[in-house]
């Protein structure tokens, strides 16, 4: 049972599965919004700029063919120059609006995944040429979903169109009675009309497709438990390894802390369980210093080599205690028992001269 838990996808996704996912380019994307965005934009140039494009576009194909008798096109020079002219003012007269749609493209993809670039997604894999799986991706649940999707789309923007050009079957009659310019003119109102409406369902439908990737995204993400201990193990190590490395390394710190209680001047004691070492160079510190201390075991090893070095050793409760509890090894005493530590080093210093 608990092996099978393991299997499920329960656990949120770890900092590092996210990371590796998005230089993967597997990101929470909808195609929606940018086409949404996309066909909004293009109605904004269309609606401020569409009568100066219109115009301009008219007025030079009017110029061209009022002078295409004077052109003289001998050979293909002239007439990549004829081309190339045509084209420049045409691209001059569309820029706005393929300006507009490049900027908008861009910054809908911004906004969705932020500023990504990466070219894995471009690296031929070969797993992507194996049948099952990419069965297995034709008959998914994703699959499924982009599938009713697609559907409801099409059917969606049929019935805006068919309810948009049914309203206007009544002026369709009397536009054999109008000119040009006004066949024109209701043309282009039609359609900016339709495409309005069919703007606004792909703006409903782009926020809803946009949860929706961020929904399965996030459950494409999850990871099962056998997962994350894997992924802890190779970030930070096996535990069985770590714990041995930590007792190697709380060894080695235990046998240089007991080199140093040689240099030691006294030896503070509660007395059974805990035993503080103290050094003082009154020509290079400013206060006591410890330099090794321990419990238990620890304690009765630094009182072992003290007494084998013949290296005083005080009891003093309180004064073990506080040091114990304040001070690391290597910190000079605290402040408050400067007064205590003072005490019992000038007894020390009294020992030492009534020895000699």
């Amino acid at each position: 049972m608990a092996e099978g838990s393991d299997q499920e996808k329960t656990e949120q996704p770890t900092p590092k599965r996210l990371k590796e996912a998005r230089e993967k380019g597997q990101v929470a994307q909808s195609k929606e919004v940018s086409s949404a965005l996309i066909l909004l934009t293009s109605l904004c140039v269309f609606f401020f700029a569409g009568s100066w494009m219109f115009w301009s576009l008219s007025g030079f194909m009017r110029g061209v063919f009022q002078d295409l008798g004077t052109f003289h096109l001998h050979d293909i020079s002239t007439v990549s120059a004829f081309l190339l002219k045509i084209f420049e003012q045409i691209f001059l007269i569309l820029m706005p609006l393929m300006l507009a749609i490049f900027v908008v493209g861009i910054a809908s993809n911004i906004f969705q995944i932020g500023f990504l670039f990466t070219s894995k997604p471009l690296v031929p894999d070969l797993s992507k040429l194996n049948p099952v799986q990419g069965i297995k991706k034709f008959v998914s649940l994703k699959a499924l979903a982009e599938l009713v999707k697609s559907l409801f789309k099409i059917s969606a923007v049929s019935s805006i169109a068919f309810l948009t050009l049914k309203g206007e079957l009544d002026i369709i009659p009397s536009l054999i009675q109008m000119s040009v310019a006004d066949i024109l003119s209701f043309i282009g109102r039609v359609c900016f009309k339709l495409c309005f409406y069919v703007c606004l369902f792909l703006i409903i439908l782009a926020i809803l497709d946009y949860v929706y990737q961020r929904w399965q995204h996030e459950k494409d993400m999850k990871m099962t438990k056998r997962e994350i201990k894997d992924e802890s193990k190779q970030t930070e190590g096996d535990p069985a390894v770590k714990g041995r490395i930590k007792k190697a390394q709380m060894e080695i710190a235990q046998r240089r802390m007991m080199e140093d209680v040689l240099d030691a001047d006294v030896i503070v004691t509660n007395p059974t369980s805990l035993a503080v070492a103290l050094k003082f160079d009154a020509k290079e510190m400013i206060a006591p210093q410890v330099i090794a201390k321990g419990a238990g075991f620890i304690a009765e090893r630094i009182k072992e080599i003290a007494r084998e070095k013949q290296i005083p050793v005080v009891e003093n409760k309180p004064v073990a205690q506080a040091l114990f509890k304040l001070a690391k090894i290597g910190d000079f005493v605290p402040a408050d028992l400067y007064r205590a530590i003072a005490e019992i080093l000038a007894y020390v210093y009294r020992l030492k001269r009534m020895n000699r």
